[in-house]
């Protein structure tokens, strides 16, 4: 299709307001060389198709694409933000840069499902086709920390942590067709397969005010910008003073419109080449679409297919016992987060559910929909989670449980507790060296209260583990959680 990048964003009223010591190398998807064979090849350029064959190619389209989609759409609000700001409850930043968040993300934020507070997040949007993006690193002493960066599909393309022994200085990011020459005093370049991306890092706090101002001290100097931009020198910012502006009602939810999905697919196209063996897919695609501009019943049929798909393939992906690697106990978890490949179906259940998940090296996720009879987890039961002597997840991080509403988002609660784990300074083992937590919507006696995560006081629930830097005993599945168990 002929869309424009403008004339999406001219419609995006409908999407959001913009108001507001290494080990091996990160896994480089690169484009098919077969591409430029494999798309003049069917269908025939004038050949008529039937609607219903394109309701069938476009929710198939749909299901895969959807996380591309989601992350462009996330760079085309992000087109026309002029400064770093805090929008809602998110910083916002123009294209090749980020902003830090000074504390726990908010528990009203709405834009981004199964948040954590164990963490201090930071966000930004890549365009490497725009300019190639310095990266700084700070001196994060004994302090755990991780960046993300992945690309169109989601798939991480760096390595910077604490696991991977990463040395403070400045890193470059540089798009798959990027000839620059690197500036003097970059420690490292990675390359993503993708021009458009997201930078997501990760830093540790725990839940008392020391650390918070702690925090403070390292996170002023995280910070991206373009390679213009670089001069050798860590800059800083002072996150706690940014603007605050409306969100102008930016979710989750509604980055994705139906309606509007066939409209931008040709942009994500045009950034995201096929990779080996999906020459077929953008062949069949781009047909269909082009049979679209001609005949409007086509695009009925594909906005009718994008509208079933959604609501029939990809909604029930938000429950996470419909997706995953089943454990014993009801948990599962997943074992190729943020490096999907062509596992479309995880890609798209966890860009749902949970997106923006880090390497299963640099965090493990376990998630939880029942209880040990396999019923719901609801907000009208009382639940214990006992972990036995020295069973807490084991890891070389640290580790935490999280609850989310039956959205996926932290429900409002009176002592705004929304994790509990590592972090927790108040948390109490019994004496024989068992960790018991109580999972329910009202206060437990007053001696288990440091021990409570607060349930939502009613409806549907979801619990996830996350064990940050995992030790092999949890990599290898020798470790899995204990049951979460139904009281009296």
């Amino acid at each position: 299709m002929t869309t424009t990048r403008r004339e999406v964003m001219a419609g995006a009223v409908l999407l959001a307001s913009a108001s507001f010591a290494t080990p091996a190398r990160p896994r480089i998807i690169l484009p098919s060389p077969e591409e430029t064979q494999a798309l003049p090849s069917a269908p025939v350029a004038g050949t008529k198709i039937t609607e219903e064959y394109a309701e069938l190619v476009g929710r198939d389209a749909y299901f895969w694409a959807w996380p591309l989609v989601n992350v462009y759409i996330r760079r085309l609000i992000r087109e026309n933000v002029p400064d770093i700001v805090i929008s809602g409850a998110m910083p916002a930043a123009p294209l090749n840069r980020l902003g830090m968040l000074s504390d726990y993300i908010s528990p009203e934020q709405r834009r981004f499902p199964c948040p954590n507070q164990d963490v201090v997040y930071g966000m930004g949007v890549l365009a490497l086709d725009l300019a190639a993006v310095v990266i700084q690193v700070p001196d994060f002493g004994d302090r755990f920390w991780a960046y993300q960066a992945v690309d169109l599909r989601t798939d991480s393309f760096v390595d910077l942590g604490k696991m991977y022994g990463t040395t403070p200085g400045f890193y470059l990011f540089v798009g798959p067709h990027w000839k620059g020459e690197v500036p003097k005093g970059i420690t490292k370049v990675f390359r993503a397969s993708t021009n458009t991306g997201y930078v997501m890092p990760r830093v540790f706090q725990d839940d008392s005010p020391e650390d918070n101002k702690a925090v403070q001290s390292v996170t002023q100097q995280t910070m991206m910008y373009p390679v213009a931009d670089y001069d050798g020198k860590m800059k800083s910012r002072d996150w706690t003073k940014l603007l605050k502006v409306p969100s102008g009602g930016e979710t989750d939810e509604i980055v994705i419109v139906p309606e509007k999905f066939f409209d931008i697919l040709p942009l994500v196209f045009a950034d995201a080449a096929p990779m080996p063996g999906e020459e077929v897919y953008y062949a069949q695609v781009r047909g269909v679409l082009t049979a679209a501009e001609k005949d409007p019943r086509i695009k009925v049929a594909l906005t009718k297919a994008a509208i079933e798909a959604d609501k029939g393939l990809v909604a029930p992906l938000l429950e996470f016992r419909n997706s995953g690697v089943q454990l014993p106990r009801y948990w599962s978890t997943l074992s190729n987060g943020a490096d999907f490949g062509i596992d479309y179906f995880t890609r798209t259940a966890v860009a749902k559910s949970n997106i923006f998940v880090n390497k299963p090296n640099e965090t493990k996720y376990f998630y939880q929909d029942l209880d040990d009879s396999g019923q719901r987890l609801n907000g009208a039961h009382r639940y214990t989670m006992t972990f036995a002597k020295d069973q807490t997840p084991p890891v070389q991080g640290f580790w935490s449980l999280s609850l989310y509403n039956q959205n996926h988002f932290f429900e409002p609660n009176e002592i705004r507790r929304y994790s509990i784990g590592t972090k927790t300074r108040a948390l109490r083992a019994h004496v024989d060296g068992s960790l018991t937590i109580y999972v329910q919507a009202y206060p437990p006696s007053a001696e288990l209260v440091s021990n409570w995560l607060p349930a939502p006081k009613s409806g549907d629930f979801s619990l996830c583990i996350r064990a940050y830097w995992p030790k092999v005993e949890i990599t290898d599945g020798s470790w899995t959680p204990p049951a979460v168990t139904k009281m009296n």
